[in-house]
């Protein structure tokens, strides 16, 4: 078997917690946030400790679901500013091993334009992260233009978090949001941005999305045999909406999750590996369940005369070029 342990992991999936952000997601009613048990803990040092034991050189911090919009927008402007100073001051205290995706408050794009001047210009976030719903009002909507025009311009990375779906009650049979629901809402976010014309209009972002692409590996060519044949799918009436394949197969989809034997075959089938990302979902993924997925990563089959390890972290370091200062 290839030597895998030669290059360190660029994790771009790696979430933190502050207490006031607990508390305040508590406050809100997120006692069991998407029907999780409850709220794992975090703390930088032991994060770093992991980080050695897993062979992973640098973590992009973000704040997972439910995100920082807890109803009051004033609250959560506030709480969006705390998370982000929060993971400024972890990076500057160790500038070499974690990055971070700043929170914005949507849905309110005022606050959240404001924000991202803030968190890009004054505190050198690598990106942003939002959720693949606000509150049921998916990415493909109109009311979030003038922040994809901004993203657009900057060039920003956009980290897609998964949540839970409007009228999760229905479908989820009360098991947690995330071993399916989030998945399909990824997919159902992406097929929005496709639909909406978004993608095309706005090509300078570039995308990160989670768990090797969910089902999109299985229904991007779905999507499109409605595009081509049947002329459906596009909400706002757009009739210019181009090859479904071809415009996601320009996002970049991180590994967390069941890796292999399937879902990273399948992904690499379907779109490429030149922007597979390596991902852990630490802590939401506890300590033993990321070595599990560390493992799963170097004990399977390689690429052609690459590693998973090397081909991710070339990847990474193309995305985020001030990693490749690191090295």
């Amino acid at each position: 078997m290839a030597d895998t342990t030669r290059t360190p992991l660029v994790d771009v999936h790696a979430h933190f917690l502050t207490e006031e952000y607990v508390r305040a997601a508590k406050d809100a009613g997120n006692i069991q946030p998407d029907g999780m048990a409850g709220w794992p803990t975090w703390h930088a040092d032991q994060h770093l400790e992991l980080m050695d034991q897993w062979g992973i050189s640098t973590s992009i911090l973000s704040i997972s679901s439910p995100g920082v919009w807890i109803g009051d927008a004033d609250q959560s402007r506030t709480l969006a500013r705390h998370v982000n100073d929060v993971a400024a001051e972890t990076r500057r205290a160790h500038p070499d091993r974690f990055g971070h995706f700043a929170s914005l408050p949507l849905p309110d794009v005022d606050a959240a334009l404001n924000e991202l001047e803030y968190a890009m210009d004054q505190l050198g976030a690598d990106g942003v992260i939002t959720e693949s719903n606000l509150h049921g009002v998916y990415l493909g909507d109109k009311r979030y233009e003038p922040l994809f025009a901004e993203l657009d311009r900057r060039r920003t990375p956009v980290f897609v978090h998964p949540t839970s779906p409007p009228n999760y009650e229905s479908v989820s049979l009360g098991r947690p949001r995330p071993m399916l629901e989030f998945i399909f809402d990824a997919t159902r976010t992406v097929s929005d941005l496709v639909f909406s014309g978004r993608l095309q209009r706005y090509p300078d972002i570039p995308w990160v999305f989670t768990h090797g692409g969910g089902t999109l590996p299985l229904l991007t060519q779905r999507m499109e045999l409605f595009r081509s044949v049947f002329g459906g799918g596009s909400a706002d009436g757009a009739d210019s909406v181009g090859p479904i394949p071809e415009q996601v197969g320009r996002l970049w989809f991180d590994m967390a999750g069941t890796l292999f034997p399937y879902q990273i075959p399948a992904l690499t089938a379907a779109f490429g590996s030149d922007r597979v990302l390596y991902g852990s979902d630490y802590c939401w993924t506890p300590a033993s369940g990321t070595t599990f997925q560390v493992d799963s990563v170097d004990a399977a089959p390689q690429p052609d005369g690459d590693t998973w390890r090397a081909l991710t972290t070339r990847n990474a370091k193309r995305l985020f070029p001030r990693l490749g200062d690191l090295t």
